[in-house]
């Protein structure tokens, strides 16, 4: 294969991922504690590796790999320090300069040097504690900040928590509180209780009087730190390839509109009602095949990443000493360009995660494509060693994620989702291939993040099917719009199932759980606006019911009105919209009603 195919690709990934650095690292500065900012420093190292090695440029590999073993020490430390800020913008600015080389063909600089400097400073300050956290620049607009720490031993510090926000109400006025009392009354066991009070008794004074509860372990004040946590970048502009075909196409269609708007205008200053009828309908058809047209300019197959997977196989398999084969189905599947960037890091991780923990000596890696729909499967498969659900549940225990109860009760699809929260990892060593548990976890949020879905089924000694439901784009989508409490909102028709009503007499219970027949299975019938916290509404006959897959499930969700399908124009919502759970985005209907499009993924997480 040839590599010099790949390197533009290399070039223009590696240094996005370097902005990305340069850019945390300066956040980093004013909150070294701040996890979720190492956590994303570590992946964007981690990615560099990843693509370096695949494409053998050992030294770039080399460099990003050493970051990777000292972020991963911040990682366990919860802070990083200034001066490890500092020579890790340093490393930043060498493998910039590692890429000025590759990208003029100059063999790759010397790194060991470097190493050996950085190796003898410590990045993480081993003597500073991370018990002092920084405070949300929300909780001090007003008063001052009580912050309560509970004793090791006690076992239900939710329940403990809101019995002391009771007491701290008879001092004042309290104003916010992390976390939430919504979230406390919902059994969330936070490690501490941080409260916004307003109140003209001393500080002193309450502290006097909350030490008659012997649970309390710590009562301090801090002083809150006001701090931006936007870590948007703004995309840069990027360029494609588009041929004269399809621009000519695009002019024709531009022309036809131009002369459609013209008749149209004319019909009107006529009274010719039935000319404008025309001129709509016409306007329709122009308006689908221009967009029709448009999604071909964004479209590309996943020939170019079925490439350089064969690649990462190659020398996967060569590096590891095992003998692999890798099988690729429905290549020619397209899918929006963006998408095939933002999922390239990911395919690589589970190619490589496929590699080391699934496959013994020799197997099989293969990718399947193909289209459900408006909806692109792909497949990633192994016919290796498999997931074994009881070491996951162990895992699972050991890293505090799930109680010994929750784990017995557990079914193997939510363990197997375990494996995408950040830092697990069912490999007992680290080493060049993974190890550390940050693959899955950068699949997972990428998959999220243009609006898909990530399924893990695996049998011991069979091996794991890891699939991916990917829409074709992430601008103009279909949807079904339906009505709830009183206010519409939709849905990606890509997550409908089918839509049925139900007789209320078809409706069965299994204790608390309301149940109805769909083809031959018992589903769980949920209530929209129960999840939405609205009012109850009036009983409805018969029952709207929409049957959608959620966490590799079907179940019923029950609506108040089902309204319609439309293809819309779905916008990102602005900060801090973005970040409402449950909700992917917006669009304005023709009538300029304002919809928002229904995240059921995150939606039901949040139960």
């Amino acid at each position: 294969m040839n590599i010099v195919k790949f390197r533009e690709m290399f070039l223009t990934e590696a240094a996005e991922h370097l902005e990305v650095m340069s850019d945390i690292l300066l956040q980093l500065d004013s909150d070294p504690e701040d996890q979720d900012g190492i956590d994303a420093l570590f992946r964007e190292a981690h990615s560099i590796k990843g693509m370096a090695a695949t494409m053998e440029y050992a030294k770039t590999a080399r460099l990003a790999h050493h970051l990777e073993d000292r972020l991963d020490d911040c990682r366990q430390l919860g802070r990083i320090s200034a001066v490890g800020i500092d020579r890790l913008l340093e490393a930043v600015d060498l493998l910039e300069l590692l890429l000025d080389d590759i990208r003029n063909e100059r063999p790759e600089r010397d790194v060991e040097t470097f190493i050996a400097t950085i190796a003898k400073e410590p990045i993480a300050d081993v003597n500073s504690t991370t018990e002092e956290k920084r405070v949300d620049p929300v909780l001090a607009e007003e008063g001052f900040l009580v912050q309560l720490r509970l004793q090791d031993t006690v076992t239900t510090a939710g329940a403990r928590f809101l019995i002391l926000l009771n007491r701290l109400a008879d001092f004042g006025t309290i104003l916010e509180t992390t976390p939430s009392t919504e979230a406390l009354l919902q059994g969330e066991d936070p490690g501490q209780l941080l409260v916004r009070l307003d109140s003209d008794i001393s500080q002193e004074e309450i502290c006097q009087r909350l030490q008659e509860y012997s649970e309390i372990r710590e009562i301090t004040f801090p002083a809150a730190i006001a701090e931006e946590k936007s870590r948007k970048k703004e995309s840069s502009g990027k360029m494609v390839r588009v041929s004269t075909e399809l621009l000519d196409h695009l002019i024709n269609l531009t022309g036809e509109m131009i002369t459609n708007r013209y008749q149209m205008q004319s019909a009107v200053k006529e009274h010719n009602w039935q000319a404008v009828d025309d001129g709509v309908g016409q306007l329709a058809r122009l308006v689908k095949n221009l967009h029709h047209q448009v999604l071909q300019v964004r479209m590309v197959s996943l020939e170019s990443l079925a490439g350089r997977l064969s690649r990462t196989v190659h020398d996967l398999s060569r590096s590891s000493g095992k003998e692999i084969s890798f099988k690729v189905e429905g290549t020619e599947i397209e899918l929006d360009r963006v998408i095939v960037e933002e999922l390239t890091d990911p395919f690589i991780h589970m190619v490589r995660n496929a590699v080391d923990h699934g496959i013994g000596q020799r197997g099989t890696v293969s990718i399947k494509a193909w289209r459900e729909q408006d909806q692109v499967l792909v497949q990633v498969a192994d016919n290796g060693r498999g997931i074994d659900p009881e070491k996951i549940r162990q895992q699972a225990q050991e890293k505090g994620l799930v109680s010994p109860a929750q784990a017995k009760s557990m079914r193997d699809y939510d363990l197997f989702q375990l494996i995408c929260q950040p830092g697990f990892s069912t490999s007992a060593e680290v080493n060049e291939i993974s190890g550390r548990g940050v693959g899955m976890d950068v699949v997972k949020t990428a998959v999220e993040k243009v609006g898909g879905l990530l399924l893990i089924d695996s049998v011991p000694g069979e091996g794991t099917r890891i699939t991916l439901k990917i829409p074709l784009s992430l601008s103009i989508i279909r949807v079904l719009i339906v009505e709830c409490a009183g206010t519409r909102m939709a849905m990606p028709i890509t997550r409908v199932v089918q839509t049925v009503e139900v007789a209320p007499a078809e409706v069965q219970s299994s204790g608390k759980q309301l149940m109805i027949h769909y083809q031959d299975q018992l589903l769980p019938m949920l209530s929209l606006r129960k999840i939405l916290k609205a009012p109850k509404g009036s009983h409805l006959n018969p029952i709207p019911v929409v049957i959608t897959e959620v966490q590799g499930r079907k179940i019923g969700l029950v609506v108040d009105q089902l309204v319609g399908q439309r293809e819309v124009f779905v916008q990102r919502l602005p900060a801090p919209f973005d970040q409402v759970r449950g909700c992917s985005g917006g669009t304005i209907l023709g009538d300029g009603q304002i919809i928002f499009l229904l995240d059921l993924q995150t939606l039901f997480e949040r139960r």
